[in-house]
Formats: C-alpha cells, sequence, structure tokens
C-alpha cells in the first residue's frame, strides 16, 4: 500500500491501552472485588446480582466473537468502575443505537429497580 493511502485509513474503533483480556474467572473475580471497593453499601447487591446473572447466562457461549465482545465490555465496565467515571457516566445516543431490543428491555427494567430502590431509601 502506498505510503499516503496509509495515512487515510483509519481504524473501525480507538486502539484500547491494555489489549490483552483477562481470562473470565478472573475478571469476574475481579469485577466483585472492584464492587466491595468502589460501589455505594446500597448499589451493590444489584451490582453483583447483575454481574453473576450475565456471567452465567453467558457460560456455555462458543462463538469466539461473541465471548471476545463480552470480555471486552465487561473489562470496560470494571475499568470505568476501579477509575470511578462510572459516577458521572451516561449513555450516548450510539451506544444505546446498537443495543438489541432485548438489551434495551433489560436496561429499562434496570432502570426501573433502581428507581424503586431510590423510593424506598427516601422513605426510610
Amino acid at each position: 500500500m502506498r505510503p499516503s493511502l496509509v495515512l487515510r485509513v483509519r481504524p473501525r474503533r480507538p486502539e484500547r491501552k491494555n489489549s490483552s483480556l483477562l481470562p473470565p474467572l478472573e475478571l469476574y473475580k475481579s469485577i466483585l472485588r472492584a464492587h466491595v471497593h468502589k460501589l455505594p453499601h446500597e448499589l451493590r447487591p444489584l451490582g453483583d446480582q447483575y454481574v453473576k446473572a450475565e456471567f452465567k447466562a453467558h457460560q456455555k457461549i462458543d462463538n469466539p466473537l461473541h465471548i471476545v465482545g463480552f470480555l471486552t465490555q465487561w473489562q470496560d465496565y470494571l475499568r470505568e468502575i476501579d477509575g470511578g467515571s462510572w459516577l458521572d457516566g451516561k449513555l450516548r445516543k450510539h451506544e444505546l443505537d446498537k443495543m438489541s431490543p432485548e438489551q434495551v428491555g433489560q436496561l429499562y427494567e434496570l432502570m426501573q429497580e433502581a428507581k424503586k430502590m431510590g423510593k424506598s431509601e427516601e422513605e426510610e
């Protein structure tokens, strides 16, 4: 390829700082450990239940692309939790557009549960 063309080729997505993926079990344990140290006490049960359910649901997946995508997204989540950036995080429209209808439904259910938890704390 000519050098002038190389400059015009853009990567499909930004490169990650740490390109190696953690093994599933190590990632799972790291996320739960991060929840202990980084999440507020009242959010920890909700976060732990969600992580456990997702990892259990994806335990028997054999599609390598699906596995890499799953682990990559959870590793990004771990970085957000560790860095504290989740506190001011908002879902962008292009992220929502990428989600399947089932994922949007799960997100809506999660929002409803979070609102219920918030209301029960206000009543106490």
